[in-house]
């Protein structure tokens, strides 16, 4: 009869999940990781600035990762996607497949969902031309012509980021700019250019950009386009009174532990460093937290 009583469950079966199974799986805890099989970067072809890992693909680094923690016979997998998750004692977590397991502490580390901007071509370059994070790509397109699609502070403190790593640089407010006469000045003082034409499509070869249409007829030739995209949480977190950052990050303390008490959440949905390393780090850290918390009920 399959096991429904646990010590953790973890949601999500990535880089901060699996890194915190492992410190709990070595702890003897009883573990569930719970994941859909669904990693917001599985569309990225290599990872980068991780040590020991630097240029492999992600799914092999998440397949190691879940080989090694499957070797602790106290950590079990289970597929599917979480649909409820309700607190009395302890939580119980609900799985589409209508079954449902139980634990005295819970652990997120679901990540988030970007919302994809309704522009063609976007979706297919995610993760492979049109990038994220400057720390994670920024070095393989260094120098390239590259274009930073987003607007106002977020666009501006960027852009200092991105053109560290490339003077080709321009930025696409994708409409009329938001940004200030001053932060203007500063992009042109350092021939970034400011294009506020609207995005029509972008053109691709599997993923990686050609160039960009604009509704205006004008076109621009790009080697990689940096976005800041809007995103929000894999989790419905509302029933359990989860608080949320103004950003829109699950909102936790130092120990990474919630308003909620027994529950904590580590990854992505905390932070916007996105990276694995952070992911792998925030989880191992985690995991180890909420061992020393059950260790101290239980003594």
């Amino acid at each position: 009869m399959e096991n429904k009583s646990f010590d953790v469950i973890i949601i999500g079966g990535s880089y901060s999940g699996l890194s915190a199974g492992m410190a709990l799986g070595r702890s003897l805890r009883k573990v569930l990781i719970i994941d859909n099989g669904k990693p917001c970067n599985r569309q990225t072809p290599y990872s980068h600035n991780l040590i020991t890992h630097d240029g492999k693909a992600p799914k092999e680094i998440a397949e190691l990762a879940k080989e090694q923690v499957e070797k602790y016979e106290t950590v079990k997998f289970h597929e599917g996607t979480v649909t409820e998750i309700s607190q009395n004692d302890g939580f119980t977590v609900e799985i589409q497949n209508g079954k449902s397991f139980q634990a005295k502490k819970l652990i997120l580390a679901s990540g988030v969902k970007d919302m994809m901007p309704d522009i063609p071509g976007f979706r297919e370059c995610w993760g492979i031309s049109v990038l994220h994070c400057p720390y994670c790509h920024g070095y393989e397109v260094k120098n390239e012509v590259t274009a930073i699609l987003s607007d106002g502070d977020i666009a501006y403190d960027f852009s200092k980021l991105v053109y560290n790593l490339t003077k080709e640089l321009s930025l696409l407010s994708n409409g009329q700019s938001v940004l200030s006469e001053e932060q203007k000045k500063k992009l042109e003082k350092n021939n970034i250019s400011l294009i506020e034409d609207q995005v029509e499509s972008i053109e691709h070869e599997n993923g990686h950009i050609r160039k960009i249409n604009f509704k205006t007829g004008k076109e621009i030739f790009l080697k990689a386009l940096y976005a800041k995209i809007p995103f929000e949480q894999n989790i419905d977190l509302s029933e359990l009174g989860c608080e949320l950052t103004e950003q829109g990050f699950i909102k936790v303390d130092f120990m990474q532990k919630t308003n909620v008490p027994g529950l904590f959440a580590c990854g992505d949905n905390v932070t916007m460093m996105r990276s694995v390393a952070n992911a792998i780090a925030q989880g191992n850290f985690t995991g180890a937290v909420v061992n020393k918390e059950l260790s101290e009920e239980e003594f």
